[in-house]
């Protein structure tokens, strides 16, 4: 029997959908339901199903990087996107990401079981070439997206987790992302964001070094001036004067 879950904010759909599919005509069962995103990504890491169907614009919720988070890190889910969202760009990069079927609602209940058997015929029988190169369309969204979100938080006590959790993904999945796409692990990365702001504020004499480092991340002057020497090859100071 395939694993199905699905993920809906609308209760009544879920309810729905799990009430009247039949299912087990297509050798399937629902093993678990969930109302957001968050709580959806842990349920799959401890469910592992071979389907979903969700709803990506849901409150709160990054719906295309869920979407590429849960492609990436489980690349043999099969995945039908439910939605309110009439958007043609939005549709087609989803389907770029990797999902079988992209439904508006309301939805007839003929698309849902055309769904149902794409999912089912594409487990059964995975094109490995196009799965590949959704993968790493995936991966690379999810990249572009996380060090995003480091630039944005530069400054703060930022962790490995706090970043997957933002992408909807493990941190051990994002690591290997991170190291595969840009050939660096997480704190050479951040490390950098950080040097490239500090970089900039040095433009303003009036602003001391140390405060400098403190304003774009490191408590400790002595780790700011060590990490800015390595990365730029200057002291803080030196780099300031030949501006």
């Amino acid at each position: 029997m395939y694993r199905v879950m699905l993920i809906d904010d609308e209760s009544l759909i879920v309810e729905g959908l799990r009430k009247v599919v039949r299912w087990a005509d297509y050798g399937c069962e629902v093993v678990a339901t969930a109302e957001d995103a968050r709580s959806g990504t842990e349920l799959i890491r401890e469910k592992q199903p071979q389907i979903l169907f969700t709803d990506i614009r849901m409150p709160g919720q990054d719906g295309l990087t869920m979407l590429a988070g849960l492609r990436s890190e489980f690349p043999d889910m099969q995945v039908t996107v439910l939605t309110g969202y009439r958007d043609f760009e939005y549709a087609r990069e989803a389907i770029r990401l990797g999902v079988t079927r992209f439904l508006v609602k309301p939805s007839r209940m003929d698309e849902i079981h055309e769904a149902l058997a794409a999912m089912t015929q594409r487990l059964g029988a995975q094109s490995e070439g196009e799965d590949g190169e959704q993968n790493q369309n995936s991966g690379r969204f999810l990249v572009k997206k996380a060090i995003a979100y480091m630039d944005e938080h530069h400054a703060e006590k930022l962790t490995l987790q706090e970043v997957a959790d933002a992408c909807y993904v493990s941190q051990w999945h994002l690591s290997k992302l991170l190291n595969r796409y840009q050939e660096q692990n997480f704190y050479d990365i951040l490390n950098s964001l950080r040097i490239e702001h500090a970089k900039k504020l040095l433009a303003d004499p009036s602003l001391r070094i140390g405060d400098i480092g403190e304003t774009v991340g490191y408590s400790d002057t002595g780790h700011f001036a060590r990490v800015f020497k390595k990365l730029t090859g200057l002291s803080a100071n030196e780099y300031r004067n030949r501006m």
